[in-house]
């Protein structure tokens, strides 16, 4: 047994002494390579609390061993436990569990006496950080073995009924592939070969022992740890030809317990899914930050570091406003800006609608700015009447080669899935990020957002994108806050499914925190009420509440040059006016002029008539 492979060493935690052990070429009952563990192996006396739920089988073996005297106090090392037979485990990771007391990788853990892990003298084994990986088995052709076989037999299986018999673990994607034309020919369509090159890749080639995979049954996630090379058996049904051997935990999860990110990448719906953007997710499943700092420090990981599953569970939060920002802002009450985040916390979306001049593409990005904790975190993108899905998400835009100067079409990510993907970066998470969309009515809005209507919805769920065929979703730290111009009638209706998907926030002239904006902008900078007292005049004598004037147009430096407000009277506000009441024959001038609006305002000095101070 000893001639194949060297013998491996185990340092113990807190540099505590070394266990020996030998790997076979033997297998166990489910297909892992036996591991043997050497007599005279000193083993860690305590084991993590979360021990016997994640890694049951090994617990258990420790356990007998220990009521049979197998494992018993060390004379050699005191305070240490020691093994006075060889013990027979079915994989490395299940040996160096025992004597460590918690949940183990032993492919990387145990080593040769020059420092070289096992997994370097395991033929195609790929070396790399681990992955994680959902197998679906719930429902193959009608039969549930998750709870048939792969539990209780300790496997994970893939149907490949018609692959042929000479798979190793080192196929390239392009042998499988001709294999896949060849053997499923009239069995399959296109589509299905495709994905079917994906998964049988996957499962031979991509996957290896001390990965993480995880299945659903019953609505239930059961998490286990890959232990053996992957075999390829003759199948009676066809339903499990391709198997590995697996580890699993003792206890399965409630999928409606489950973090919202890992519940948006279980639903892809593909039998094999890389998993690995969510890993850190499922390795802290059942397990309190204690203990996750507790198993850390027995592997002599610095537990003084943020652990990566404690850093993926991190919850997200939007900071409260305060009155630093209510002054900021200049809203006349915290409690406006405290609804106006918790509509966002609530929705995920929200518009701001109202009359030109309300500000409000500029209180959308100073919240955001707020709420997401700097620009860093906020992109904006106006939307327009020739606005599409390509400009905004994703689409195949002409693109010159740098070398050759050739051009051709190229995949391009739009400003939604560039910001997509840095809100979704591991360590990121939990950092609200936000897009502004200026003029969100201007666009065909069915049309720009495609199948993504779905997600602003359903943020929980992926879908199939259009272009690049990704399994999509939409991460719940990304936040969306629409601006609306209701003055232009041709523009001003949007559809009730986007109603239904965006919370509504009016900013008009008739209202706080519209209406006092400029009064408190003025006695903010020193100035004169004279502007708020012409504006409030104005609005009065305007009937429609879409079509009074914002208090923007005044809250300019030049506007409080010389001759500055009789300007912009003139050449901003009047022209709005006369627009709206086109074709009326009415005297604009007469009825929305300074001269008239000052002849309304009986306590007005003369000589402020005519400075405009």
């Amino acid at each position: 047994m000893a001639g194949e492979y060297p013998e491996f060493r185990l340092r113990l935690p807190n540099n505590g002494p070394l266990a020996a052990g030998r790997l076979l070429k033997e297998k166990g009952t489910n297909g892992s390579q036996k591991f043997i563990v050497l007599a005279g192996s000193p083993v860690r006396p305590e084991v993590v609390p979360s021990f016997a739920v994640r890694v049951p089988s090994a617990y258990g073996l420790r356990e007998r061993k220990i009521a049979e005297g197998v494992i018993r106090e060390s004379e050699t090392w005191p305070g240490w436990l020691e093994t006075f037979e060889d013990i027979d485990c079915n994989s490395p990771s299940a040996a160096a569990e025992i004597l460590v007391g918690r949940s183990a990788n032993g492919w990387l853990e145990w080593k040769t006496e020059d420092g070289n892990p096992l997994s370097d003298y395991i033929e195609n084994l790929w070396l790399g950080p681990s992955r994680a990986w959902l197998v679906r088995g719930s429902n193959v052709t009608g039969l549930d073995l998750v709870q048939r076989m792969w539990l209780p037999e300790e496997l994970v299986t893939l149907a490949a009924k018609h692959l042929r018999q000479e798979f190793g673990q080192v196929a390239s994607v392009d042998q499988v592939r001709a294999a896949v034309e060849e053997d499923y020919e009239s069995a399959a369509t296109y589509n299905q070969k495709k994905q079917l090159v994906e998964e049988f890749h996957s499962f031979i080639a991509r996957m290896r022992p001390g990965d993480t995979v995880c299945t659903l049954s019953g609505g239930i996630l059961y998490v286990g740890e890959i232990t053996g090379a992957v075999e390829q058996i003759e199948s009676e049904d066809g339903r499990s030809n391709l198997r590995r051997a697996v580890q699993w935990q003792g206890e399965g999860y409630a999928y409606d317990k489950l973090p919202e990110e890992l519940q948006q990448r279980l639903s892809t719906q593909h039998d094999v899914v890389d998993l690995t953007t969510v890993k850190d997710l499922l390795d802290g499943l059942g397990m309190s930050d204690a203990d996750l700092i507790e198993e850390a420090e027995a592997a002599d990981r610095d537990a003084s570091l943020e652990l990566p599953a404690i850093v993926a569970r991190r919850e997200l939060e939007l900071p409260v406003p305060d009155a630093e920002l209510v002054q900021s802002l200049l809203v006349h009450d915290v409690a406006w800006l405290r609804e106006v985040r918790d509509l966002l916390w609530d929705d995920k979306q929200l518009v701001l609608y109202g009359p030109p001049g309300t500000g409000k593409t500029y209180l959308a990005m100073k919240l955001a700015e707020f709420l997401g904790g700097g620009p860093e975190q906020v992109k904006l993108v106006q939307f327009h009447p020739s606005y599409s899905y390509e400009d905004f998400f994703e689409g195949f835009r002409p693109q010159e080669d740098p070398e050759t100067h050739e051009v051709a079409f190229r995949l391009t990510a739009g400003p939604l899935r560039e910001l997509a993907d840095l809100a979704s970066r591991e360590g990121n998470r939990h950092i609200p990020h936000f897009l502004i969309i200026d003029e969100i009515n201007r666009a065909n809005l069915a049309k720009v957002f495609g199948e993504l209507y779905f997600l602003l919805e359903y943020r929980r769920k992926t879908v199939r994108l259009t272009y690049s065929g990704d399994d999509f979703a939409l991460p719940p730290n990304l936040f969306v806050i629409g601006t609306m111009n209701t003055a232009d009638r041709s523009i001003a209706l949007v559809d009730a499914a986007m109603r239904r998907r965006f919370a509504f926030v009016e900013l008009s002239p008739r209202t706080e925190p519209t209406s006092g904006l400029l009064r408190r902008w003025l006695a903010d900078e020193g100035r004169d009420s004279e502007p708020a007292d012409l504006l409030d005049e104005l609005n009065s004598r305007i009937d429609e509440a879409d079509f009074r004037i914002g208090p923007s147009y005044l809250m300019k430096p030049g506007v409080y040059r010389d001759g500055g407000i009789e300007r912009t009277w003139r050449t901003k506000i009047l022209p709005l006016l006369e627009e709206h009441h086109y074709g009326e024959g009415r005297d604009i001038e007469k009825q929305y002029g300074l001269a008239a609006l000052r002849a309304a305002l009986p306590d007005l000095a003369p000589d402020a008539r005519e400075t405009g101070a």
